[in-house]
C-alpha cells in the first residue's frame, strides 16, 4: 500500500467529523510507518505527520485541532467549517 497526501488528509477528516476514534487513528498511523510505501516525493512530510499521529495518544503530545489543521494545510488543503443542524 502507498500512503498518499490525499488518503492522509482523509484520515485526519474522518478523525474531526467523528467517523474514527483516536486510537484508530494512532494504530493506522503506526501501522503506515511501519508498512507502507509513502507517495514519491512527499516521503518526508508524510512520515512527519504519520510519526506524530502516531503518538497522539501519548497525554504529553495528543492531538489539538491547530495540529489537524497545520497538518491538512500542509498536505495541501484548506480547512472550512460548516455547521449543519441536527
Amino acid at each position: 500500500m502507498t500512503v498518499t497526501k490525499k488518503m492522509l488528509a482523509d484520515m485526519l477528516t474522518k478523525y474531526i467529523n467523528r467517523e474514527t476514534d483516536l486510537q484508530h487513528l494512532v494504530d493506522w498511523a503506526e501501522d503506515m510507518i511501519r508498512e507502507a510505501d509513502f507517495e514519491p516525493g512527499s516521503f518526508e512530510l508524510i512520515r512527519d505527520i504519520l510519526a506524530h499521529l502516531g503518538l497522539a495518544d501519548v497525554r504529553k503530545f495528543g492531538l489539538t485541532w491547530d495540529d489537524c489543521y497545520d497538518y491538512l494545510h500542509r498536505l495541501g488543503f484548506n480547512i472550512k467549517v460548516e455547521l449543519v443542524e441536527t
